[in-house]
């Protein structure tokens, strides 16, 4: 472990062994963020002596979290294989599969990809009478997609809206929800959606999912939205073991809804 630490600067290393609680890496594109992510997982996992079964480390892209288990590996050995590194919606989707029976899905729940998503918004318009030309399709689901990323159900959409827009969204979002059920499906925003009230909704998964990830670590944490921060935030309550590396400068998914706040707010 002497020799991994020595390649590090002296913040770097003082971010690797950090002891237990919550802890920020913030720094600027290039300053070895992810580097820092990596090399903690390896100390926790050899230095101290921390089950691989305790630890989760979230990223944005499947790549990245390919990239991170192989350099842990590299690190330490077969030991690294053994950690759940997965993206935000892989994580949710395995979750899923295993509890969704609790909040009234089938576990074997299809996922409906972009041009899946456009064609039931088609259909619920196509059912509600509403014009296309006047509602872009793809706007009305861009709408519903906010929504969800900010954990906003199609009943609460309904009871906010406002004007004559705001209330045609309403009803698409609620037409579109009810296919998706009736179809025993989840649209991607769903995967994080669906696992978030699922752990509000079921104290014994909860505590279960809490007690299995003690360690949580999320990388490029300036890039999460709401409902990403709110389920980051429900596993780590009570272990506080959450390790979040971001730039506030640099947010690349801002289309997904990502909150810069996160990262600015994350010492309260």
């Amino acid at each position: 472990m002497v020799d991994i630490l020595s390649s590090l600067n002296e913040q770097q290393k003082e971010a690797v062994t950090h002891g237990d609680g919550p802890l920020l890496v913030a720094a600027g594109a290039g300053s070895g963020k992810t580097r820092v992510l990596t090399y903690r997982i390896a100390y926790l996992l050899s230095a101290r002596r921390v089950p691989p079964y305790f630890i989760l480390a979230v990223t944005f892209t499947n790549k990245a979290a390919k990239e991170m288990k192989e350099r842990i590996t590299r690190l330490i050995g077969p030991l690294g294989e053994q950690v759940w590194v997965a993206t935000f919606h892989s994580t949710c989707v395995q979750i899923l599969r295993r509890e969704a029976d609790k909040i009234g899905y089938q576990r074997n729940f299809l996922i409906f990809d972009t041009a899946d998503q456009l064609s039931v918004v088609k259909e619920a318009m196509k059912e509600l009478n509403i014009d296309s030309r006047k509602v872009e399709p793809r706007t009305a689901l861009y709408a519903i997609s906010g929504a969800k990323n900010e954990l906003v159900s199609p009943e609460e959409y309904e009871r906010s809206a406002g004007d004559y827009w705001e209330k045609t969204i309403a009803r698409i979002y609620r037409k579109y929800q009810s296919k998706l059920v009736e179809a025993n499906a989840l649209d991607f925003d769903d995967l994080i959606m669906e696992t978030v009230r699922l752990l509000r909704t079921s104290p014994e998964v909860l505590s279960r999912y809490q007690d299995r990830f003690r360690y949580i670590l999320v990388d490029e944490y300036q890039d999460t939205n709401h409902a990403q921060y709110v389920l980051v935030n429900l596993l780590a309550q009570k272990y506080r073991n959450l390790c979040v590396v971001g730039d506030a400068d640099q947010s690349i998914y801002g289309f997904r809804g990502a909150d810069i706040r996160n990262i600015l707010d994350f010492e309260k």
